[in-house]
């Protein structure tokens, strides 16, 4: 992947300023989490279905509050994300909210022979094969870190949403598009007038791609 190691330096720089603004944002609402809101929507809870004493691995785990989620209802959890400061949030968050889980620093593509095997659930989530320009690694790593019964969940938006401009004003790139987007982020989902100007590095995968 050493063609990409400028993109990913780039994508973990982006992470690292979103994840200071984003653990202080309304959006995210940390002090409602720590107080015992829950973060997961329907989609994930029905198709991840009872986890309790289940080993689960969250992949691109942000600050981990869907980890965390997944720790309150009884998993065993691990998450995985490429920004430090991201990692070191999660860490403090759970120390906050008194649960028990660990965060790894990492490139999800990157193989972790420490985790193979050791797990019931891989799950991810919402906006995060878009930072990687390999599904087969990722897919390979996914299957490796599954013990033989495991379960991998997914849920995604529809592809189709990355075609539009970061304004949603105009279609910018075309469906079967695979070469990198290069954008210049100004500000943050979490907040639009977020004091955040730098690179990002991403690519589409239609649902054939994925699938």
């Amino acid at each position: 992947m050493s063609q990409h190691d400028e993109h990913f330096a780039a994508n973990r720089a982006l992470w690292n300023a979103r994840a200071e603004l984003h653990y202080a944002s309304t959006f995210y609402d940390v002090e409602g989490f720590v107080r015992g809101a829950g973060t997961l929507k329907s989609i994930e809870l029905d198709l991840l279905s009872d986890v309790r004493d289940q080993d689960l691995l969250h992949l691109q785990c942000h600050f981990g509050q869907d980890t965390l989620s997944l720790a309150r209802l009884g998993a065993r959890v691990t998450g995985l994300d490429l920004s430090g400061t991201s990692i070191a949030k999660a860490r403090e968050l759970a120390e906050r909210c008194g649960l028990t889980a660990s965060f790894i620093e990492s490139n999800v593509l990157h193989r972790r022979p420490e985790l193979e095997a050791k797990f019931d659930v891989v799950f991810t989530s919402y906006g995060t094969i878009g930072w990687l320009p390999d599904l087969r690694a990722w897919a390979r790593n996914i299957a490796a870190y599954l013990k033989p019964t495991g379960r991998f969940i997914f849920a995604d938006f529809h592809p189709a949403l990355w075609m539009f401009s970061n304004d949603f004003s105009r279609v910018q790139y075309s469906y079967f598009n695979h070469d990198v987007i290069a954008e210049n982020e100004s500000g943050t989902y979490a907040d639009r007038e977020a004091p955040i100007q730098l690179p990002s590095f991403g690519w589409n995968h239609s649902i054939a791609d994925v699938l």
